[in-house]
């Protein structure tokens, strides 16, 4: 049975549009609160994000939980992985998370985690999604949940962060550049680097609801180069709205993404004997990164794009470290879920114990070049089911011989297919991509 409201990361879209209406996320959570409490008298933690929309679902969520009968803990703005790590230390029946990540500030979402700080399994996100088709009744008065606030899971969180590293590492005279996004890790991130002894300065750390995400974060990583440079940093870590991505940027200014990040905390751990297995990157993770690891004698595993699906890899490979190009990392020996702070204090410990700068610890991985070409398409269509594509598919991986590849991937999202090249020369993964690209459009028309 496939899903109608759950994506790969929760519920996701524009707010006031269907599905995120106040009256649909109320219902929601009494569905999940029915659903999670059929076994006992629950207790769910909410978070959420800086955007504006967010007092409108929580309050929602909070009405629609306390009707099927679930106390409620509200934590006010934080990351999503610390209420990944709160929905454990309460021992809550689950984690609610309001946000839609990296998305503009007109968009939101609701995601969950379970008990032990993991994403809700399809089965259930099934059975909510069946119990939403029912009336909504209110349980008996005596009954119904109540709600209160958590005022110290700022500080806990902050803690939890600076004990995934030893106690006697210190960040003492690094100077560090921090880009909130104007997101949830406004008011913890920069504590956070301050306390471990770092030089911080801060920007998009003033949210007003409407600015997260926009033009600052981990999806514009290059706008903090100016302060890194004028302030003499000897890095920059720019975080997403939600927290759980980063990417970084040494002392030149140059950005270091997600599949680099990767690269340095595997590596770390193969030296400290905490790896336990090999990585897991996606599909999309760049060639690079692949052929690094196993000079490293890293085994390396791709899984479909979306950390959910890193996830289960990680977990039925029984490793530890996966993550994304975009800059979500999981190291499930820290964390549960991406955590954009925990990763930046794996490489900054890194850099410590070794004495490096941020360029030389990325040193041992030489990424290719990669050109992306998002094809629309008036109607679904399988690449697999059309020779021509193939033909030009082929006539590409033969021109490579062997040093890139070629990817087809329709989008999970977007009436789109991505058409993906890597190599060893910009101008030819460039052309190549155009080449097959053109060769969709032809196709796609035709459809």
């Amino acid at each position: 049975m496939s899903k109608r409201y759950f994506g790969t990361d929760g519920i996701r879209g524009r707010v006031g549009q269907s599905p995120m209406t106040a009256e649909f996320v109320m219902k929601l959570g009494w569905a999940a609160g029915m659903v999670l409490s059929r076994q006992e008298r629950g207790h769910v933690v909410i978070g959420k994000d800086t955007r504006i929309s967010g007092y409108i679902f929580e309050a929602a969520l909070e009405a629609g939980l306390a009707a099927a009968g679930l106390d409620v803990t509200l934590m006010g703005p934080m990351p999503t992985p610390a209420v990944a790590y709160m929905t454990q230390a309460q021992r809550a029946t689950a984690g609610i998370v309001i946000s839609a990540s990296h998305n503009p500030y007109y968009d939101d979402g609701v995601k969950f985690f379970n008990g032990d700080g993991f994403k809700l399994p399809d089965s259930t996100e099934l059975e909510i999604e069946e119990m939403l088709d029912q009336p909504m009744k209110m349980v008996e008065s005596r009954h119904l949940g109540k709600v209160h606030r958590l005022e110290d899971s700022r500080g806990r969180y902050i803690e939890f962060c600076k004990n995934s590293i030893p106690f006697r590492t210190t960040l003492k005279g690094m100077r560090i550049v921090l880009d909130c996004a104007n997101g949830a890790t406004y008011h913890v991130a920069p504590n956070i680097f301050r306390e471990l002894g770092a030089d911080v300065f801060e920007m998009g750390v003033s949210p007003n609801g409407l600015n997260i995400n926009k033009d600052c974060g981990a999806l514009h990583p290059q706008n903090m180069r100016s302060m890194v440079l004028e302030k003499g940093a000897d890095l920059g870590i720019a975080f997403d709205g939600d927290g759980d991505r980063l990417m970084m940027m040494d002392a030149t200014g140059e950005v270091m993404d997600g599949d680099e990040i990767l690269f340095v905390i595997a590596k770390s751990q193969l030296v400290s004997g905490g790896l336990g297995g090999g990585v897991v990157g996606t599909l999309m993770s760049n060639l690079g990164l692949e052929h690094a690891l196993k000079t490293q004698g890293i085994q390396f595993e791709r899984a479909n794009v979306g950390d959910r699906y890193v996830m289960e890899k990680l977990l039925s490979k029984g490793w530890f470290i996966g993550g994304e190009s975009s800059g979500h990392i999981i190291a499930l020996n820290q964390t549960t879920t991406g955590d954009g702070i925990i990763a930046a204090l794996q490489v900054l410990n890194w850099m410590v114990d070794k004495g490096l700068t941020l360029a030389e610890a990325r040193m041992g991985m030489h990424k290719y070049p990669q050109v992306m070409i998002n094809v629309p398409i008036a109607h679904k269509i399988n690449p697999d089911d059309y020779p021509q594509i193939q033909q030009a598919v082929e006539s590409a991986e033969h021109e490579l011989a062997n040093k890139g590849r070629v990817l087809l991937r329709p989008s999970g999202t977007e009436p789109l297919i991505r058409v993906m090249v890597e190599g060893e020369s910009d101008e030819q993964v460039g052309t190549l991509a155009r080449q097959i690209a053109d060769v969709v459009i032809a196709a796609a028309s035709m459809a």
